[in-house]
């Protein structure tokens, strides 16, 4: 099963504002998402940059959201602990919540991927990425992404 994954801030494929960049506020978009399948426990969701002159380079990392979630609102704080119950992971810029997109050159592509899993997933705050995909393994029940584009002026 796939999971529609939209933000009112920008369409797949297209720019995402400055606002949720290193240029600009570098707050968090807002993302929205159908309904999960029924068995969901909890859902997670990963950001990276495939990108990156490094590699993959990983802007946020989010798991044990409530399965209920539908939609997170632009500008979620930096708190490894949200009021959800959710937490937040560890990036690539070596800080918990939220990095925008700061790419060194070129236009490079932003994957916000969500995953509807069966289960919580017993991962402190702080985890990493792989962390995140390890718990995970075997948990999926539904995922989909939402890709945007960003080039520095």
């Amino acid at each position: 099963m796939d999971i529609k994954i939209t933000s009112s801030a920008f369409e797949e494929g297209g720019l995402i504002p400055p606002k949720y960049t290193c240029d600009g506020a570098d707050i968090s978009p807002p993302l929205q998402w159908e309904t999960v399948p029924e068995a969901t426990k909890s859902i997670a969701l990963i950001s990276d940059d495939p990108d990156a002159p490094m590699g993959t380079w990983v802007h946020w990392v989010l798991f044990n959201l409530p399965a209920d979630t539908t939609q997170l609102n632009e500008n979620i704080p930096p708190d490894e602990n949200l009021p959800n119950g959710a937490r937040q992971g560890i990036t690539d810029f070596g800080r918990i919540g939220y990095g925008g997109p700061c790419p060194p050159s070129g236009t490079h592509r932003y994957f916000f991927k969500i995953y509807a899993l069966d289960t919580e997933l017993d991962l402190t705050a702080g985890a990493a990425k792989s962390d995140l995909l390890n718990a995970m393994a075997g948990h999926i029940l539904a995922e989909g992404q939402l890709m945007g584009k960003y080039k520095r002026q």
